[in-house]
Order: structure tokens, then sequence, then C-alpha cells
């Protein structure tokens, strides 16, 4: 059945359950309002390590295969992967730089934004840590193998969970009401929808960029693994347990990503 979706309709449904899932992590807020900053470490560092995994086993790689087979050259595949990450990395680095948002643990970056509201700049944080993750499922969708998206949508979904949990309880530790903070965390995670219909679009439209766009998305996605999610969670002071989330994560996303994709 999947088989006869196009690429873009493939990417919206793949990044658009994998935003959702957002949402799904952050319900059992109404069963508590707190976890500890122990468990808080180890659903960023899982996270992180399912992340890391996606990033090689379902980006890197595919994305040097893919443009092996077009050019037939290991030394032009290296090039174009290579070019797309340090580009994905630009972006996400000019996105901090410029777009204001707020962060839970790093507080305050980007351009002044003094009129908006500090929950705005939050959802902006989070969004531009979540468009990368659509991106890179609505690319993965655009070879000719759709299981390698399947296994990146389902693995961006796992991660998404516990992800929209700590932001939720983030949310009422600054005083948000909960079903505002429910709504939050299912708005950030939309954002993914978004990254999603871009990719596959770019991919779909464009099929000779496949290599470069896969990198691309690789490049963005390691920006935020490596300034935002394993900061802070070494922050929260609980370094070896967010260490161990990472170790899961990342064998768990492996593990997905050889038997799905």
């Amino acid at each position: 059945m999947l088989n006869s979706l196009d690429t873009i309709t493939l990417g919206i449904l793949g990044s658009g359950i994998a935003g959702l899932a957002t949402g799904l992590g952050a319900l059992p807020i109404f069963l508590f309002e707190k976890i500890s900053k122990n468990t808080q470490g180890i659903m960023l560092g899982f996270g992180a390590g399912v992340m890391l995994a996606a990033t090689a086993f379902s980006l890197v790689i595919p994305g040097l295969e893919a443009a092996m087979e077009r050019a037939g050259s290991n030394a032009y595949a290296a090039l174009i992967v290579s070019l797309g990450i340090g580009l994905g990395g630009l972006f996400l680095w000019l996105s901090h730089r410029y777009f204001p948002h707020e962060h839970f643990f790093k507080g305050r970056e980007g351009s002044s934004a003094m009129n908006l509201k500090r929950v705005w700049l939050f959802v902006m944080a989070i969004a531009i840590h979540n468009f990368p993750e659509g991106l890179a499922v609505g690319v993965g969708f655009g070879g000719d193998d759709i299981s390698n998206g399947i296994a990146l949508a389902l693995g961006i979904a796992l991660q998404n969970i516990p992800e929209g949990l700590v932001v939720a309880i983030s949310l009422l530790s600054e005083n948000y009401s909960k079903p505002r903070a429910l709504f939050v965390s299912l708005l950030t995670g939309l954002v993914e929808l978004v990254g999603g219909i871009l990719g596959a679009m770019a991919v779909s439209l464009f099929s000779a960029i496949l290599p470069l766009a896969m990198g691309f998305a690789a490049g963005a996605m390691l920006f935020v693994i490596s300034d935002e999610i394993i900061p802070e969670s070494h922050r929260l002071g609980y370094e070896k347990a967010a260490t161990v989330g990472v170790i899961v994560g990342f064998v768990l996303m492996m593990v997905l990503d050889v038997t799905v994709g």
C-alpha cells in the first residue's frame, strides 16, 4: 500500500506521525507534574542517541550510496554529502543566531525579542530543534527504498515521546496550565510536518539533489545534537545518566534501521 504513494504524501504522513508523538509524550502530565532531573537527563540523552544513529545510518550512509550510484565515484560521493552536512550545520547556526528563541536551560538566544512572550520564545526554540527532524523524515522517503523513510519516521517518533514530556514538564514549572503545556508540546511537534513537506518536495522535484539533501538534514541534526540536546542533558547535573540514554537510544535506532530500514 505504501509503495503506491508518492514521495510527498509519504513525507507528510511520516513527519506528521513523528510530530504527533511529541503531543503523545506530553499526555502523562495529567498524571504527574514532575520528573526527576536524573530521568530528564536520561530522556534527553535517549533523544540524542536516536538522532545520532538516525543521522549515521539513515542519512549519511544512504546519501553516500545514492551519490555513488549517480556518479560512480567515491570521492564525489564523500564531497557532495560533506557539502550537504556543512550547509545543514550552517543553516542551523544561522537560525540560532538570528531567530529569537529561548531554551529552558540555556536561556535566550538569537536577535532581540523582548516584545515576544516567553512561551513563544520556547516554541521557536523547539521549532528550530524539530525542523531538521521533519526535514530528515521527508528526505528519507526520497530514495528508491521507502523502508529507510519508515525507519527514520519511527525513530524520530520514538525520541519525540520523551522529548514531549520534558517540554511539557518544563512548561509546568513555568506555571503554565496542563492543557496549555500539552498544546504547546503538540504545536512544536507539528513543526516537523513543515520540514517533512519541504524535504519530500525537494527530493521529489529534484531527485538529483537527494545525496546533498540527505547530507543537509544530517548536518542540521548533528548541530542540534551537539549544540542543544547533549549540553542541556549535561547541564541538569546527571551526565552519566544522560550518557546511558545516548547509548540506549543509539542502539535502539541502529536496530530499528537494520530490521526495518
